[in-house]
């Protein structure tokens, strides 16, 4: 059996004020050739489909059109809601698209039934866990003692029906403890939010999203128990959604599933519409047609330019040779010293008065005397958990 696994594609995402709705129109395209040139079975979609819990039209067009392709095709297609979505209305219709071959994860409730497939090998056996948090478990499971992420995963593993003697796979959305994460994910303060990767042992592959860079995810087997490994990775997202993901290499993920242990993984690259590049220099070096005349002019670019004066009206001068200019920032001797300044002045103020700072600038007013009172409250019993 041949999966293709997916996450996070985001659908309706705008970066830095730039809508990316074509873009992702031209790689679910190319996503749809690669499926048919690997003449996958299945394709897993580990959450996060949309940017929002309430998409725009464009957004859900989009994936209607998407899922009717593979429908029309007789590829089944396996479908869990990530953070960013709303698992009541990813899941509309749930029991109508069943029949096209389209699986659909339900709200949890405590219950996961797997999706089986045949194959020459026998039975293979997939969980739809959308992404859950500690306080969605506990609303089902109250007499389970649930304090972090890792708890609710596991006590939502342990209900599954799970034989060990067959090949099981795991579709769900969570930050793994050692995975690399980066900018344009929306993740805890503090790991909080984090699962530690013991507790998907009993699959022979979990397909996970939530992260954005690909990457495999260690997860060695019990001490005395099998020593059969359990195999999880993250696919990344298809296209870059930030200039932290400027040197990531965008794929899909192709799953082979053979006998009971032997499961092999690769990928299939993905080149976007538009690459998303970085550009450093003075104002004359980066508008000098040495730069720009091999390149293509229409990608997403950031420049940081290093001149010492600001250049007047540098963002609409550059956006005429670099249309798709998406951020634009000076480093030089003047903005190093600022930020230094910012550092040290943050660093003798008390946490309660840099809460105020940043309420004040994001909200335009300063906190009344009663949130003061509560934020003096909030940081003193944090502080004295921490000791």
């Amino acid at each position: 059996m041949k999966l293709i696994h997916l996450s996070d594609l985001h659908l309706g995402k705008r970066v830095n004020g730039f809508s990316m709705i074509e873009d992702q129109q031209y790689i679910l395209k190319r996503i749809l050739e690669i499926i048919k040139e690997e003449d996958a079975d299945g394709v897993l979609i580990a959450g996060d489909v949309y940017d929002k819990t309430v998409p725009s039209a464009e957004a859900v067009q989009l994936f209607d059109d998407f899922l009717v392709r593979l429908s029309e095709e007789k590829r089944s297609v396996l479908i869990i809601s990530g953070n960013h979505d709303s698992p009541e209305r990813l899941s509309f219709g749930a029991q109508l698209m069943t029949a096209s071959g389209v699986y659909l994860s339900p709200v949890y409730d405590g219950a996961v039934k797997p999706i089986t497939f045949e194959d020459a090998f026998g039975s293979v056996h997939v969980f739809l866990l959308p992404f859950l948090k500690p306080a969605h478990a506990r609303a089902v499971f109250p007499d389970k003692e649930i304090n972090s992420y890792t708890d609710a995963v596991s006590a939502a593993i342990q209900q599954m029906d799970i034989d060990p003697q067959e090949r099981n796979i795991l579709v769900t959305h969570q930050f793994v403890t050692g995975a690399q994460s980066c900018d344009s994910e929306a993740l805890s303060a503090g790991g909080t939010d984090h699962i530690e990767a013991g507790v998907f042992r009993p699959f022979d592959y979990v397909a996970l999203g939530h992260l954005h860079s690909p990457q495999n995810i260690p997860i060695p087997p019990q001490e005395g128990k099998s020593k059969r490994q359990t195999r999880a990775r993250y696919c990344g997202t298809p296209l870059k959604y930030s200039f932290s993901e400027v040197k990531h290499q965008k794929s899909v993920t192709v799953i082979e599933l053979k006998e009971k242990g032997n499961l092999l993984l690769r990928t299939v690259p993905l080149i976007p519409r538009r690459q998303m590049r970085e550009i450093r220099g003075s104002y004359m070096e980066v508008t000098a047609r040495e730069q720009y005349q091999f390149a293509d002019q229409s990608d997403y670019v950031h420049i940081t330019l290093t001149d010492e004066e600001d250049i007047f009206d540098a963002i609409g001068k550059l956006r005429s040779i670099y249309p798709n200019l998406m951020k634009l920032d000076y480093d030089n001797s003047r903005v190093r010293a600022q930020g230094l300044e910012t550092a040290a002045a943050a660093e003798t103020k008390p946490p309660a008065r840099l809460f105020a700072d940043f309420f004040q600038m994001q909200n335009g007013q300063e906190l009344s005397p009663s949130q003061e009172s509560l934020v003096e409250k909030l940081v003193k019993a944090i502080w004295e958990d921490e000791k």
